[in-house]
């Protein structure tokens, strides 16, 4: 462990333990005095009737639901506790997203866990409100807590403007809420790890991240053997649409869709791209393209 520097030491030690020398007069130490529910109960109500004074005795203990007394002690459904084996192991692993986002000259940022409902339907279309975390706030404010970090990303940099200077290489480790069906490994709750590159049109964004994902891996022990990548592409969907004359304006509303597919039954995305204008024929050649695993299939 680092030698801890004079300054902080003083603030470093445990101070309950040198209580004697702080104190060399001896104290009786007061012998423990049990309160239950009721008799708190009692002495609030005295508290604020009569200033806290002797009136406490003539009152009854006010009567407490034993239903008021059971709490669940699990975690709401879909999140988790976070005792110190397993801070220990997410530290660990917070501390390497972290390096590795440094180490490639990103800046960290964060953002509110709470923001405006329409922020994530803009996003993601409306079927994303029966996944949120949403309410209205005392001042009639749809809000929402963030299902993801990326629409939050969106704003800050509009927000900012031209106070920042482009090239942007920000990243963010943020938890997250969605409301949907739990599966193994999918909770309701969960941390993401954003990296974000603005401003650079060329491909070598795209190259730079997968660069540092591919470190991270390494450092914490993952090879090839362990995980695969899947690599998306704007430029060949958007080929594929224009070949079978599917109008640019349903580009986005495609992409919704597709994001979708290993979550819902291929029939139903099948029958959601047809009812968003594509033909048959766009469909299968879609779905073929989005299943190839090589560069040399797609030539």
């Amino acid at each position: 462990m680092p030698a801890i520097h004079s300054s902080l030491s003083f603030y470093m030690k445990p101070l309950f333990l040198s209580n004697s020398s702080l104190f060399p007069r001896k104290f009786t130490v007061p012998k423990e005095y049990l309160l239950n529910p009721r008799s708190l109960c009692a002495l609030s109500s005295a508290s604020n009737q009569n200033g806290g004074r002797s009136g406490a005795r003539s009152l009854s203990p006010s009567p407490v639901s034993d239903d008021l007394q059971k709490i669940d002690v699990n975690p709401p459904k879909g999140t988790r506790d976070f005792p110190p084996e397993d801070m220990r192991l997410r530290n660990w692993l917070f501390h390497n997203f972290q390096e590795v986002s440094r180490l490639f000259g990103f800046e960290e940022v964060d953002f509110p866990v709470l923001e405006s409902e329409a922020l994530f339907i803009r996003k993601a279309g409306e079927e994303i409100r029966d996944q949120l975390y949403c309410f209205e706030d005392r001042g009639n404010r749809r809000v929402a807590l963030r299902p993801e970090l990326t629409p939050s990303l969106a704003r800050l940099v509009i927000q900012k403007g031209k106070s920042v200077s482009l090239p942007l290489k920000w990243f963010a480790v943020g938890q997250c809420w969605r409301y949907e069906r739990m599966t193994r490994g999918r909770r309701r709750e969960h941390y993401q790890w954003n990296m974000d590159i603005i401003g650079v049109p060329a491909v070598t964004a795209e190259a730079e991240l997968i660069s540092s994902i591919i470190t991270f891996f390494k450092r914490i022990g993952i090879t090839a053997s362990d995980v695969g990548f899947r690599i998306s592409s704007r430029k060949v969907l958007q080929e594929v649409l224009r070949c079978h004359s599917i109008p640019e304006h349903l580009f986005g509303k495609v992409c919704i869709i597709i994001d979708k597919i290993e979550k819902l039954p291929l029939d139903v995305i099948k029958n959601d791209l047809k009812s968003a204008g594509m033909s048959e024929a766009a469909i299968e050649e879609l779905l073929r393209v989005l299943s190839i695993k090589s560069l040399t299939e797609l030539e």
